[in-house]
């Protein structure tokens, strides 16, 4: 890989660490603060909602000044906003901490894209790997985004403040490793009128497969994590160290597999990986549905950290297949806001089902999802095979 691919995964998994982190302390700030149980997810839910309504801003600004500029912009926000989520954690504002989260979200949707930069900087062969490659930042930020809660925690007297002065540090960080990208590709990318029309390309059978596969397993991913603190954590009192452990294995799981899923995905296809990513889906609800142990929690969360990497990995590639290079922002656009979308609606909704249905509720759930998903990939099979070999 370019030394560029190289320093954009430093700069992933430090800007990522901020999202990691976040998934800890604001599931529980969130249980610890809200006025009410059922609100208990909604400053963790908030953030992708803001990154959700961040997507389509994020790529048209990219479009029309270069990703560059709109990342060290972006990322240097999220360092200002750390700071402003700190006083409103020091002053015990929930109202706060929301508008915070949501900022935060904003961030984050800049920093999606840089998977795209990445593989548009590179050959189309060297595309699967060079995305891969930079989603292995996201193991640094498996472990540093957590391990900022407990040493946040050691040099300030309320709990999670010292956190997030710590995520503005790492965040600015990055904003200052931004100005290191010399990549052309990625300091300006213009895209033409030209191309078809969106209500075409919606409609190709890879396109379908690309987006449902990173929607469901954005969504599903974000429906059980999102829960997961709260109920192991506030409901079934395990402790704060172990539910920090669970949540690091479950985003360490995420990227990993990045080690080798571009290989994977170059020797068996990108719809098999899909398959096995759909597998450890499956895996993931008999587990969480057979116990409550530490045990049960942790390998569950493995993984559906897997599973989603590889329906995440295996839908961003198989949406490069479905656009012209002069439609890649308009497609890019729609996916990332699909995705987030339903990725905020699943976060949102996660505590009021965890509230009303419990945990076994939330799983069952969950299941009905993945088999619609299942039904979607044959029904699109059915098509390409008109079109096409389905491999």
């Amino acid at each position: 890989m370019p030394a560029n691919i190289w320093l954009l995964t430093l700069i992933q998994s430090l800007a990522m660490s901020a999202a990691t982190m976040f998934i800890l302390a604001g599931g529980v700030l969130g249980a610890l603060l809200a006025p009410d149980p059922k609100l208990a997810t909604m400053p963790l839910a908030m953030m992708i909602v803001g990154t959700a309504i961040g997507v389509l801003p994020a790529t048209r600004l990219m479009q029309y000044f270069g990703r560059k500029p709109v990342l060290i912009f972006a990322v240097g926000l999220g360092a200002v906003d750390s700071l402003f989520i700190a006083s409103f954690v020091d002053k015990q504002s929930f109202n706060g901490l929301m508008f915070g989260s949501f900022m935060l979200g904003m961030v984050m949707a800049c920093v999606q894209q840089v998977r795209f930069a990445a593989m548009e900087s590179v050959s189309p062969k060297l595309a699967p790997k060079a995305a891969s490659t930079v989603m292995l930042g996201g193991l640094v930020a498996a472990i540093l985004g957590p391990e900022l809660v407990l040493i946040g925690n050691k040099f300030h007297t309320v709990n999670f403040v010292g956190a997030f002065y710590l995520m503005a540090f790492v965040l600015f960080t990055s904003s200052l490793l931004l100005v290191l990208v010399k990549n052309t590709h990625i300091i300006k990318q213009q895209e033409s009128n030209t191309g078809r029309d969106l209500a075409k390309i919606v409609q190709q059978p890879s396109f379908i497969l690309a987006v449902s596969a990173s929607v469901v397993g954005y969504a599903l991913m974000s429906f059980i994590m999102t829960a997961t603190p709260v109920h192991m954590h506030v409901i079934e009192s395990h402790s704060l160290e172990d539910t920090k452990w669970v949540i690091q294995s479950h985003i360490f799981a995420m990227f990993f597999p990045s080690l080798f899923s571009g290989w994977l995905i170059s020797r068996i296809g990108v719809n098999r990986v899909i398959y096995l990513g759909l597998t450890a889906y499956v895996a993931t609800i008999f587990i969480a549905l057979s116990g409550g142990q530490f045990v049960n929690y942790w390998l569950s969360l493995v993984l559906l950290g897997i599973g989603w990497n590889f329906l995440f990995l295996g839908g961003t590639i198989l949406l490069s297949d479905s656009y012209q290079p002069q439609e890649k922002f308009k497609v890019q656009g729609l996916n990332e806001f699909l995705v987030f979308g339903f990725q905020a609606f699943a976060s949102l909704s996660a505590g009021v089902i965890l509230n009303l249905i419990h945990w076994h509720g939330l799983l069952l759930t969950s299941f009905s999802i993945i088999l619609l998903q299942i039904g979607i990939i044959f029904w699109q099979k059915y098509k390409l095979n008109k079109e096409q070999s389905f491999t």
